[in-house]
Formats: C-alpha cells, structure tokens, sequence
C-alpha cells in the first residue's frame, strides 16, 4: 500500500547503518525535510530540460509533482522515486523544432512515445524479461543512449554556446570543477549549482555592458536588412545589443496562478493541446529505448538499497513511466522519468520512505502554482545554457558508454562493432533518408533504426562464435547471457 506508513527508530534520525523502508517513516517534521531535500535534488534538471525542449517549466514542474504521485500509486508504494523531466527526449525536440514544428508537435511525438512506453511495460509485467533484452541487447540499447545525447551536439554549439560564449566557458568550468570537487550531495546537483552560478554572472555581466548575439526567434530581418514576421530562409534572426537577463516578464507575471495557456504566435507556451505528425513521432520513439534502460536501472538500483525483490514491479514501473508521460503531454506538459539524482540522496541518507516522495511531490505542485517563478526560469540566459548542455549532452551520450562497458560488450565483434558505428554516425551526423517527398526519415529516429535493425540482420547471419549474448545489467559488476535466462540458451 501506499499509505498507512510505519513510524521507526521513534521518529528520530536512524541510527548509524540503519534504514528506512519503503512502507516505513521518520516523523513528519524530518519528513518535510527530507522531502525538501528530493526537491532540490530534482529541481535543477527538472526545469532545465522542458526549456531545451520549448516547454514551459514551470507547467513541468507542477506535472512533475502529479506524475510522482500518479507513479507511486501505481507501484503500490514499492519503487521510491521520483518523476521528473526526462533528458531522453531533448534530441527528438531539437529534431523537431529544425523541420519546422512547434511545442504542440513535439507534445503530441510525446504523447505517442508515452503510450508505447506504457505498453511495453505491460508486456513486461505480463511476459516477464526475457524477450525484451533479446530484441534490445545492450549493444543497441548503449548506441541508443549514446546517439540520442551526441546527436545534440549542433544545438549547443550552433544555439546556447554563440549567444555569449564567455558565461557558457565560465559556467561550464563551474559545473565540471563542481561535479568533482565538491562531495555529497552538492556534488550530485553541480548543474542546478552551475546554473544559479551563470544566471548570478550573466547579471553582473550586464552591469558592465550588453552583450551582442544572436537570439532565435528575435530581431529577424530579411534579405534586405528590413524586420520581417517569421523566422525562416529568408527571415532569420540577426545578431544585435541586449542584456543577457531580462526579468520583464518576471515583475509582471502574479506570484499565484496556473501556467498560462500557449500563444505560440506572441513567444507564450504553457497548456496547450498537441498536434501528430508521424514524421515527429518517429523521431520521438528512439527515447523509448532509452527510458526501457533508464527505469530498469533505476528499479535494480533502489532494489539493491531496499534489499528487496522489485522484479515483479519492474512492468509497472515502466507502464507507470510510460502513462505519466502520455498523460503530462496530453496538456502541453513535459515527459517525465524516474530519477537518478533522488535515488542518490536515498543513497546517502539510507531513507527510502515513498512519504517524503508525497511531500517532494506536494512540494513541487506548490511552485508550479507561481508563475513568477516560471517566468523566472524562463529568463535563463542563452550563455548559461550553452555551459550546462555541453556538459550534459555530453553525459547522456557517455551513459551509452557506461551501457557498454558494464555488460561487457565486446566491439572485437563485426556483429557488434560494424551495425552500430553506422547507425552512430548517421544519427551524429544527423543523416536523412527521404522515403517520400513530404517523409524523411533523419538523425535519431534513422539512426536508432539502423542499429537496431542491422545488428539484428547481421546477428542473423553471423556465424555462431561472433554472436554477443549480453543481455542488460545496469549497475553490475558483470554481464549476464542468454544462457542465464531461464529457457534460453545461446548458440555459442
């Protein structure tokens, strides 16, 4: 059950070695702070991710908060976690926004992504695991991960990185120096403090002079030098004096409300209805791979702390996942994935309650009912998103790496080596393939197909002593084969 918590060590702070289960508490007070604690953990990757994605944060973060509680019932109160925005998705946006769509297109390839999400996690709770990593092997499932973060690459240098390139050096020295020097929790949440850090230098920046750069969507100009209405071929956004920060929009937004309502013609995204385009969702549904790795980890990686067996839940987990996303989307929200940076404060502290995921949950409802603090993350500066994204596209596609090495992947392999540097490049490369004059298929979405598609082919051909029978650990000392699936066994 969800609720009807068990108050232990008398509501005081455990001792030293002990925990605190799932269906288990502290007192309320250490609750609250506890759950205050996931917030911030959450809070800094959760607001970034929706304005890389031309969402509204501040609607993320409220859905956030609806989506933990909509997750922790569907678990029955067995997975402590945490919904915050998903990375995973940021490449299939850009992909989005550079053929021409708006934040309604890629609500709507969201949408679509979440409910396929949805049901392959009911199929694995129906069916159990064993086909799933036979059809997605962690050679695939890391080229993935690792395309989905590299093919991001040009929105940095070409987007946030030219808009002041000396905050973004700055800002990303901050992070990177931060991530390994500071310890414990600080240095788990080294982007949200490198983002405050940028935001505080922008603003002392502008005390010394505006900056002169290009800002997507503003000052557009034509072939003659004159403004025009819509950025385009011909109309496109010329480089021009402003402040890095401007808190306009934030003195007029009200300290209370709801997230607006989108005008995508004047610049405002908020709830909105999404639009389908198979094109935009075929370039979302590469993410899909990428949350099927990223749930079963964390769901592995809170059943090691909790010491209990979560496999049974794993399916819901991932459907749980899946619906959450579906259902933020379907108002204009953000797709949404279990945490990494909560399961690490469960980590360090050892208190695994699934209340003071209810309280982070409440928490964070509470600051999406303030629009003026939606507004203010709104106002980030470009520069400040150059310095945190070329860190962290940088570690989604690095995490691909880490799929690897853990289940030992061996690249001596053509089986292994040949079908996934192909689909890599293409997508890297942002590559096309016009299979009709209005549908082309092109950088992720063309990539995730090659290397799925061709490492099964040449699997099929391959002779028996090249074939890799890794099936997904994440979080493992070592890899598990075919042959450790109960009724299967490899041919080598």
């Amino acid at each position: 059950m969800s609720f009807g918590w068990k108050v232990v060590h008398g509501g005081k702070t455990p001792p030293a070695g002990e925990s605190v289960a799932p269906d288990e508490r502290l007192s309320w007070g250490r609750t609250a702070g506890l759950g205050a604690q996931h917030v911030v953990a959450m809070f800094g990757a959760t607001f970034v991710f929706p304005i890389l994605m031309g969402l509204n944060p501040q609607l993320a973060i409220m859905l956030s908060g609806l989506a933990t509680i909509f997750f922790l019932l569907v678990v029955q109160g067995k997975v402590p976690s945490y919904l915050g925005t998903s990375a995973s998705f940021v490449g299939g946006a850009a992909a989005i926004y550079a053929q021409g769509g708006d934040p309604a297109d890629v609500t709507g390839a969201v949408l679509v992504a979440g409910v396929v999400l949805a049901l392959v996690g009911i199929a694995i709770h129906v069916s159990g695991t064993g086909l799933l990593h036979r059809l997605l092997p962690p050679v695939v499932t890391g080229a993935v991960v690792m395309l989905i973060g590299f093919n991001l690459a040009p929105v940095v240098s070409s987007v946030y990185w030219p808009q002041d390139q000396w905050v973004a050096l700055l800002t990303m020295t901050a992070v990177i120096l931060m991530a390994v020097g500071l310890r414990g929790f600080l240095g788990r949440i080294a982007i949200f403090l490198g983002l405050v850090l940028g935001y505080l230098l922008s603003w002392v920046f502008d005390r010394f002079g505006q900056v002169t750069s290009v800002l997507p969507g503003q000052n557009l100009r034509g072939p003659d030098g004159q403004p025009c209405d819509a950025e385009g071929p011909y109309c496109i956004a010329t480089a021009f004096p402003h402040d890095r920060v401007s808190w306009t929009r934030v003195k007029e937004a009200d300290w209370f409300g709801f997230p607006p309502v989108s005008d995508f013609a004047n610049g405002v995204v908020g709830f909105h209805a999404p639009t389908f385009d198979l094109a935009f969702v075929l370039l979302m549904l590469p993410a899909v791979i990428a949350l099927v790795a990223e749930n079963t980890g964390h769901v592995k990686a809170v059943a090691e702390m909790t010491e209990r067996d979560l496999d049974p839940v794993m399916g819901r987990a991932i459907a749980a996942d899946g619906a959450a996303t579906a259902l933020a989307s379907a108002v204009g929200g953000s797709p949404t994935t279990t945490y990494a940076e909560n399961i690490g404060v469960m980590a360090a502290t050892r208190v695994y309650s699934t209340a003071a995921y209810y309280v982070a949950a409440l928490v964070a409802i509470g600051f999406g009912l303030s629009p003026k603090f939606g507004e203010l993350v709104s106002a980030t500066p470009g520069g400040v998103l150059g310095g945190i994204t070329v860190v962290l596209y940088g570690m989604i596609g690095l995490l691909g790496a880490k799929i690897w090495k853990e289940n030992q992947v061996d690249f001596a392999k053509p089986v292994n080596l040949v079908p996934i540097s192909a689909g890599i490049i293409i997508a890297i490369g942002n590559t096309s393939l016009a299979i009709t004059e209005d549908f082309v298929l092109s950088g992720i979405a063309l990539g995730t197909i090659v290397a799925l598609v061709a490492y099964h082919l040449a699997r099929a051909v391959a002779p028996a002593d090249m074939r890799d029978g890794a099936v997904l650990v994440v979080g493992g000392a070592g890899a598990q084969h075919d042959d450790d699936i109960p009724g299967h066994r490899d041919e080598h």
